[in-house]
């Protein structure tokens, strides 16, 4: 997906779909997480999940958030700090959030690992690292969707939204979009296809 073409276009329509494009990178993202819930109901019931699912799934949030989504946000994020400092630092810190966000992961992956290693780790605590994951994935979420989008739209000017729009469009329109989007299209593609075939089974 081309992020943005600005050429002849309103800077008011470049920011909302500016917005629409981050908002629907969340819902693909929450797609994910519904897959990764659904695997950790598998579990929890005492059967076995689908580990390749598992797998994919945590390969996915290593490499895409940094890669293609977070810079996205990360540009705006600080294009607003800039415009208005004051109020800014009444936002939460979204590269803190994110941060936080890669440390979950990490133990994500590396329950998941002891679990196919045979370590000893209680179900209980595979489950709640887990879902911690995914329930602060979706917190996460919230707050950007109803909180610091809505806040950085109100504080950047047109000008703004132009300089964001030229930044954006230069580093993710063609031919980057063939290295990074259409790349995790693919994988978050796969692995619904692997889902869909793991309930088939089940």
């Amino acid at each position: 997906m081309c992020l943005i073409s600005i050429d002849g276009q309103p800077w008011e329509d470049a920011v909302v779909e500016i917005i629409e494009i981050l908002r629907e990178e969340h819902r693909n993202i929450e797609k994910l997480l519904r897959v990764m819930e659904q695997e950790l109901s598998v579990f929890d019931r005492g059967e076995r999940p689908d580990y390749e699912i598992f797998g994919a799934i945590i390969e996915f949030f290593k490499k895409y958030p940094d890669s293609c989504h977070h810079p996205k946000e990360d540009i705006i994020y600080e294009k607003s700090k800039a415009r208005d400092p004051g109020r800014a630092a009444s936002i939460p810190d979204l590269e803190a959030e994110h941060r936080e966000g890669a440390v979950r992961l990490r133990r994500v992956a590396q329950a998941i690992d002891s679990v196919l290693n045979d370590q000893e780790l209680l179900r209980e605590s595979v489950d709640r690292i887990v879902r911690d994951f995914i329930d602060n994935e979706r917190r996460h979420i919230a707050l950007e969707n109803e909180v610091i989008f809505p806040a950085i739209i109100d504080t950047l000017p047109p000008r703004d939204w132009a300089d964001i729009a030229l930044t954006l469009a230069d580093r993710y329109g063609p031919p980057s979009e063939a290295d990074f989007e259409e790349q995790f299209s693919t994988l978050r593609r796969n692995i619904l296809e692997l889902d869909e075939a793991a309930v088939a089974r089940r």
